[in-house]
């Protein structure tokens, strides 16, 4: 074999196998990406069941405070109307 054929095969070779690994390499952080995207789907659903979870709380405290401010207005209402 010439010495400028053995020079082309090396090269040959040298670029199959950089493109084999670079395309491995490729597959694996595609691979990553996608477990990354799953954990972030479910961080993201737990997040949201738990504000979910808060504004439901911060509704009920809501609906209890005013109650007890109408239950506050309505006495101070009747000490007025008993002063009176």
């Amino acid at each position: 074999m010439s010495r400028s054929s053995k020079a082309v095969l090396g090269l040959s070779v040298v670029l199959t196998v950089a493109t084999v690994a670079g395309v491995h390499v490729k597959q694996r952080q595609d691979q990553q990406r996608l477990r990354d995207g799953v954990i972030r789907d479910i961080e993201r659903q737990n997040r949201k069941k738990e504000n979910i979870r808060l504004l439901g709380e911060q509704i009920i405290l809501t609906e209890q405070l005013e109650a007890e401010r109408e239950k506050m207005l309505l006495a101070k209402d009747l000490k007025k109307h008993d002063l009176k």
